[in-house]
This record gives structure tokens, sequence and C-alpha cells, in this order.
């Protein structure tokens, strides 16, 4: 448990070459690839996550962890695969057609991979096609749609009644966020969950899926 805690901490102060130190180091004492992924990675993202919930650290803060993370994830999906550990679920994230942002959504999909889940990024100015076919092939739960602007928030209706037409509304999770994004706005659509945050879409996305 002690190297556990290590790992935890190490990720937690973006120390990459720590975490993947340590993580083969935790490979090579026999212990199962899930719990250092969810002992020892999970843990520490959980805990960026909810200091950055409490803005007692920003986003440089979350983005160092991530790639620290990243360092150790890439050791233990082989082995993974292997054990045949799937992951909690599958989401597919995007920023909606029209809109270059992409810091929020790269959050939001690092949050959720720190939670288990498989992430199929479509980056930026994502067209409603393009979410609901990529949920389609790759049998996605979740489609997460970004907007920063208040001129392409209407893509996110796209993404809904385009999910819609295609027979998948009951099968997906829409979850929409972004400045100008909001709660009502979220019911307006038809959407299904609205997230303030990067930490709480993570938290949110979890849930119904382990719902």
């Amino acid at each position: 448990m002690e190297l556990m805690n290590q790992i935890s901490t190490a990720l937690q102060a973006g120390k990459a070459k720590d975490v993947k130190a340590l993580v083969q180091q935790a490979i090579d004492e026999g212990n199962s690839a899930s719990s250092i992924l969810n002992e020892g990675l999970v843990s520490g993202m959980n805990v960026i996550g909810a200091k950055f919930k409490n803005n007692e650290i920003y986003v440089p803060d979350v983005l160092i962890a991530a790639r620290a993370m990243k360092a150790g994830t890439e050791l233990l999906k082989p082995l993974l695969k292997e054990a045949g550990v799937k992951a909690s679920g599958k989401v597919v994230i995007g920023t909606v057609a029209g809109d270059l942002h992409d810091i929020g959504k790269n959050l939001v999909a690092m949050m959720m991979e720190g939670k288990g889940m498989e992430i199929i990024d479509l980056g930026c100015d994502v067209p409603a096609e393009r979410f609901v076919q990529a949920a389609i092939d790759n049998d996605a739960q979740i489609i997460a749609c970004s907007a920063l602007l208040t001129t392409t928030m209407g893509e996110m209706k796209s993404v809904v009644e385009l999910a819609r037409e295609k027979g998948i509304r009951d099968k997906v999770t829409i979850m929409v966020g972004g400045a100008p994004v909001n709660e009502s706005y979220c019911n307006q659509i038809g959407a299904d969950i609205y997230s303030a945050d990067a930490a709480t879409a993570a938290e949110a996305a979890l849930a119904k899926l382990l719902a």
C-alpha cells in the first residue's frame, strides 16, 4: 500500500519520471495492473480533481498531473489488456463545430481518463454527424460536447436531435459544458447532464456508467 501512496503522491506533484519508475517497481513486485491503476494513479487523480474543483490548484497543475498519469498508464495498458480489464465505459468527446477552444475539453477528457474511462477525443470544430457516428462506431455510452462561444452552443442541440434521428438517443448519455452553457440550456435542448467544471463532469460520467 505504501508504494501505491508513493505513486499517488508523485502523480499529484506531477513528477512523470517518478511515477513511471514507481509503476514499474509495482509491476516488478507483482502487483496487479488494476490495483496499480486504481489505488495508485486513479486515487492520485481523484485528489487532483477535488483540489481543482475547490480552486486549490489551477489548469497548469492538472495538465502536469495528467502527463504524469499518462506516463504510468502507458506501462499498464498492455497488462490491463492481457488481464482482460475493461474500461468503465467509452466516452466520445469534442468541441462542437465552429469552436476551436479545447483547454476545457482536454481537462474533462483527462479527468475522465483518470477515472478509468476510455476516451475517443474528436478534437475541435466537430460537426454533429461526427459525434453521433463516433458513438455508433465505438459503441460509446456517453457523448460529451463542449462549447465556449454563444454562437456555437446551438450545435449541441443538433447532436441531441441527430442522436434521436439515428436511433441511439436511448443508448447514449449526452453531456454538455463550457462557459456559456448552463443547466437550463441543457434541459432546453434535451441533453442529459450539465457540468460546470471538469472534475464534476468526470464524477457525473462515472456515476452514470456505474448506475
